[in-house]
């Protein structure tokens, strides 16, 4: 594999907690420019998958159809040759790939409110609410996180791009709660090499259709790409897959309900999905969590027994996990620095709603 490959790919890689909102058209701004070519060699593990198919999963940040409209227009090769979406690779395959991307002026600076729950020259940490993302991308150019930064603060650091101002690490789009922006580039640095040496601190909040049997326990599960859904992750125990990285989350039971748990839970490392995808595996997936769970709201009728149809109404319509607490050492004062991030409302009625009719 090419550095350039290995490169595009990690891009790709990186992007994953957003697929969802990759499908919209380009921004009005965007000018279009092709990469230098990618070159691939097909494995006998892809022996007989569609070309457009095998391409969506080398390019995790590109869709299927998008990969078509690649192909159509003659920027795949197949050993020197453009070809149809439906060919079949083989094993010695030997494809090019020249990725048209799009080129930007810079996020738009937007007046949204922010939460501010700590401030200083170097690094802020913001509460950010459900259903926003955090950064631009297609589908998605406004109301993110980062235009509400730069509207805000005069200075971020721009060592992820400029799309990325400010942005050290990410959350889901419904996940709520701390995260943590950089002013300059040198912190930002500093700071992801924290989140990469497992030097934060990271405790999250959530509630869990089932009950956790124990009061305090660890998921160390491998986690990697669910090999046919471009947004699912899985877990394997597979010491041998080349594809699954290392991964563990503790977790302690703050309280139980009939039929849910509330439960505090501290990741280890820092996979895609990794909170989500081992309270799925435990069999307690996270409440209104569509992608482990199945189901994508919490209705008042789940909770309260003999309601009448004309009183439901849903009580969580986003996936049911907040970020509480992000703990480090300050990379410029030396000081620890802790920031928690209140629970939100429609958690709080939640769980008043379970006390009040869930009581174990």
């Amino acid at each position: 594999m090419s550095f350039l490959q290995t490169e595009i790919l990690g891009m790709a890689m990186d992007d994953v907690d957003d697929l969802e909102d990759l499908d919209g058209p380009l921004g009005p701004a965007d000018v279009p420019h092709t990469r230098e070519p990618v070159e691939i060699d097909v494995t006998i593990r892809a022996d007989g998958m569609r070309l457009d198919h095998y391409l969506a999963h080398q390019f995790t940040d590109t869709s299927r159809s998008e990969m078509q409209e690649l192909i159509k227009a003659g920027n795949v090769t197949v050993n020197g040759k453009p070809t149809k979406a439906s060919y079949k690779v083989r094993h010695g395959d030997q494809l090019k790939v020249r990725m048209v991307v799009a080129v930007f002026d810079g996020p738009k600076p937007e007046d949204i409110p922010l939460d501010i729950l700590y401030e200083d020259q170097w690094l802020a940490l913001i509460n950010k609410p459900a259903n926003m993302v955090v950064h631009p991308a297609k589908g998605n150019w406004s109301g993110t996180l980062v235009n509400a930064l730069v509207h805000h603060f005069r200075e971020l650091s721009v060592a992820n791009g400029k799309y990325r101002a400010g942005i050290v690490h990410r959350l889901d789009r419904d996940t709520s709660g701390v995260i943590l922006v950089a002013k300059d580039d040198k912190v930002h640095r500093e700071l992801a090499l924290k989140f990469e040496h497992r030097e934060m601190f990271k405790e999250y909040h959530a509630i869990t259709w089932g009950v956790l049997d124990r009061d305090s326990d660890y998921v160390e599960l491998r986690i990697r790409h669910h090999p046919h859904d471009r947004i699912k992750m899985i877990t394997t125990d597979d010491p041998h897959d080349t594809h699954a990285k290392d991964a563990c989350s503790f977790y302690e039971v703050i309280e139980r309900f009939q039929g849910f748990t509330y439960v505090k839970i501290q990741p280890k490392t820092g996979r895609t999905h990794q909170i989500r995808v081992h309270l799925a595996s435990a069999g307690c997936p996270v409440l209104a969590d569509k992608v482990y769970s199945g189901r994508d709201q919490l209705r008042l009728s789940d909770v309260v027994p003999r309601l009448l149809p004309e009183d439901d109404r849903p009580l969580m319509v986003r996936q049911a996990l907040h970020a509480a607490r992000l703990r480090f050492q300050h990379p410029r004062t030396q000081n620890w620095l802790e920031v928690t991030a209140p629970l939100p409302p429609d958690i709080q009625e939640t769980l008043e709603t379970m006390r009040k009719y869930r009581r174990r």
